[in-house]
């Protein structure tokens, strides 16, 4: 599959300077038409409504040009089919109704994907670059037998795609050669779609096989009134200097409820069970790109800057004046926690 692609690597400065240097029509030579684009979305939900990470996905596929399709598939998926038939940008909707897609099964999702692509010959196949497209698109591009091409952050043309690596410090300029090309979006690097009054029509999906390998037992769900972390216009996360639990449900908890902010965490303080692992920030966590980014007592690892990087205004509160963290932060304050976050939490109360 490595033979499909190239790459080359450069820093983000040497990126950006080369883009000046270079031939006019260099990236555009031999490229398809928008007449014989095709992309296929592949909608996440969120029960009953559209999960916010796929009209950033949308937004990223009209990027390619053509048309593109939706596709819905659930126990119960009207609601969401007729909710995306009305975004701006999707000209079809496909519908796949069967109680195996309810939970986003990786084993049923890939085969309607692969059969999905197979009929309508899309050129282009998107998802969110969440966990649950980070589930299924790998599966499918194994199917299609292609090289996906994972959390793009920029499109230069239908086969040259823009992504990190290296956490972020490194910029790649990937060239698929693949006749289908399997893309996840990273959410944070395009803005959402615009919900407005399209009338895209709804179909019925094609019929794929349903392989039986893997059985739904339950899960778990813990709702809450805070704002969800992916999306989240302010977060307010906690590392390791908390200590422990308590302090962080008491600290954390307390400034972002004030704020009305989402909460976040450090690997470390999610290693060390000070929060969960659903709300960790970083390379192996969420990517998040708020208008704020509060950083409590975190030191500022690579992998954790990788996931709040993009944070339109970043605040640190830690002891260590040569935390890696201020080298990124907007606003530093360099004191005990234990003292600023309560004082700054009553203050924002009055």
């Amino acid at each position: 599959m490595l033979r499909s692609a190239f790459r080359r690597v450069v820093s983000k400065t040497a990126f950006k300077n080369s883009l000046t240097t270079l031939r006019p029509g260099f990236f555009v030579r031999g490229y398809a038409s928008a007449q014989d684009i095709s992309t296929l979305l592949l909608v996440e939900r969120n029960g009953n409504s559209i999960a916010p990470s796929t009209l950033n996905s949308l937004t990223a596929a009209t990027k390619l040009g053509g048309e593109v399709t939706a596709l819905v598939a659930g126990e119960e998926p009207d609601n969401v089919a007729s909710e995306i038939s009305k975004v701006t940008g999707i000209s079809k909707v496909l519908v796949a109704k069967h109680k195996l897609y309810e939970h986003g099964l990786a084993e049923v999702y890939a085969p309607l994907l692969v059969t999905s692509q197979k009929k309508f010959n899309f050129t282009h196949l998107v998802a969110p670059h969440s966990a649950f497209g980070k589930n299924i698109m790998p599966r499918v591009a194994a199917l299609l037998d292609v090289a996906q091409i994972s959390d793009i952050i920029d499109i230069e043309s239908p086969d040259v795609f823009i992504r990190p690596i290296y956490a972020g410090n490194a910029i790649s300029k990937v060239k698929s050669k693949d006749p289908t090309k399997v893309i996840t979006v990273r959410g944070t690097a395009f803005p959402p779609s615009n919900v407005a009054g399209n009338n895209a029509a709804i179909e019925v999906a094609p019929d794929a096989d349903k392989p039986s390998m893997t059985e739904w037992i339950s899960e778990d769900l813990q709702k809450g009134d805070r704002p969800e972390l992916g999306s989240a216009t302010r977060v307010v996360s906690g590392g390791r200097a908390l200590k422990n639990r308590e302090n962080f449900d008491k600290l954390i908890y307390g400034l972002a409820d004030v704020l009305g902010a989402a909460v976040g965490g450090s690997r470390a303080a999610v290693d060390s069970g000070y929060c969960d692992n659903a709300l960790q920030v970083g390379q192996t966590g969420k990517i998040v790109a708020p208008e704020l980014y509060l950083a409590v007592g975190i030191s500022g690892a690579i992998q954790h800057i990788a996931g709040m990087k993009d944070s339109k205004m970043i605040v640190a509160i830690n002891t260590d004046a040569e935390a890696p963290i201020f080298q990124i932060a907007d606003y530093g304050l360099v004191t005990d926690l234990f003292q600023a976050v309560p004082e700054l939490t009553e203050k924002l109360k009055k």
